[in-house]
């Protein structure tokens, strides 16, 4: 199996030989750097590569992870299973894929932020108006918070 760390960019339509639109996800794959390999006879007890990506100044990253990347501070590090070998150090770029490949992507998000209840659950806020101040994006009263007492 083959896998990569990805950065969603965005989406956009692929036509294919049918003339039929289908979805597409546009994703930026950076080169990634393997950061560990384990076997099965290793104290894990399972196959998996472990591989990391992007680049974190060393102060902004904790001391376990600064130990285990060996000083390197990757933005993402990510773990998939495989009986595939690798060596530690090595890279995995988007040049070992060939069209029609079975591909394990595991993503990165762009990262929004906090949300309101308006634009992460749809809450449609109160009115502008009858003496709301500083409510209009509030979500309000979303529901009772009564227990039923059984007798």
């Amino acid at each position: 199996m083959k896998f990569i760390l990805a950065k969603k960019e965005g989406m956009t339509r692929v036509f294919g030989e049918d003339g039929r639109a289908r979805a597409g996800t546009i994703l930026t794959a950076d080169p990634v750097t393997v950061t560990q390999v384990k076997t099965k006879d290793g104290k894990d007890a399972y196959a998996a590569i472990q591989v990391g990506t992007g680049v974190r100044r060393p102060k902004n990253v904790g001391k376990a992870l600064l130990g285990h990347t060996k000083g390197k501070g990757y933005t993402d590090i990510r773990e998939f299973r495989t009986e595939d070998t690798a060596e530690v150090g090595g890279t995995i770029d988007a040049s070992v894929f060939a069209v029609g490949d079975t591909v394990q992507v595991s993503g990165v998000t762009k990262g929004k932020g906090f949300a309101g209840v308006v634009k992460r659950h749809g809450f449609h806020g109160g009115p502008r108006s009858h003496g709301q101040k500083h409510t209009e994006r509030s979500p309000g009263s979303i529901g009772a918070k009564c227990l039923l007492l059984m007798q």
